[in-house]
């Protein structure tokens, strides 16, 4: 599938102002893990789940779902729970992580055409920053938006208007890839034209994103006048 200017929300846009990219799940696929620790976290604890409920974590910020859950945790804090959940990450049994096809190579092209480029993750800042330098793509990025860094975190545009804010470009010339609805959601309510990437979720959950693609290898970055990504 291309991704054409003229498919955007803009129809009369024609150039790539800004790229402003979810972290997990669109540039890199931590979603088997993630939901891994998650469902550890709840075993250990003796707390009843099921795939839909881990499921609809993706792409919110950690300790607000544990916030919305306390209930059924007597006696323990948010922040307990949520060193808990991260306690997992590194067991040696858990699944591996791996770039999101044509990730690297997308961030690399929009780089070197020149386009201002963002990441904004519902992901605390060290664990953010240990996948890009994993992805060999930290020091591309002008802006790296986390957890850490709003009040708020994804539905809500917060992290994106800061990145946008940040790069000194409109949201309404910026593009934003998401994997999630939480994130598409935030993406639209910033008023950015949005990119869904089935990776974590069937493309009906993405129904709001303005074009939707199974990976990075079918954005086509020639609708921008920019050098392909192949």
């Amino acid at each position: 599938m291309e991704l054409r200017a003229a498919d955007s929300a803009d129809p009369g846009r024609t150039d790539l102002k800004a790229a402003v990219f979810d972290l997990d799940g669109t540039l890199i696929d931590t979603e088997p893990r993630n939901r891994e620790m998650w469902a550890r976290m709840f075993a250990a604890n003796g707390i009843a789940h099921d795939e839909a409920l881990i499921a609809s974590f993706a792409g919110r910020r950690g300790r607000e779902v544990l916030a919305e859950l306390l209930h059924l945790f007597p006696g323990r804090t948010v922040e307990d729970l949520f060193h808990e959940v991260i306690s997992y990450e590194t067991g040696p049994d858990m699944p591996p992580v791996q770039p999101v096809p044509g990730a690297v190579e997308l961030v690399r092209a929009l780089h070197a055409g020149g386009v201002p480029l963002a990441v904004v993750t519902s992901g605390v800042r060290p664990y953010a920053e240990g996948l890009l330098d994993e992805l060999g793509i930290k020091s591309l990025l002008d802006v790296l938006v986390t957890a850490d860094d709003v009040a708020n975190g994804k539905p809500d545009p917060e992290g994106f208007l800061a990145a946008c804010d940040a790069l000194d470009v409109a949201p309404r010339d910026a593009l934003g890839f998401e994997d999630a609805p939480a994130g598409v959601a935030a993406v639209k309510a910033a008023g950015m034209s949005c990119v869904g990437v089935t990776t974590t979720q069937p493309a009906v959950a993405l129904a709001a994103a303005d074009r939707v693609v199974a990976d990075m290898t079918e954005v086509d970055l020639r609708a921008w006048g920019l050098p392909g990504t192949g």
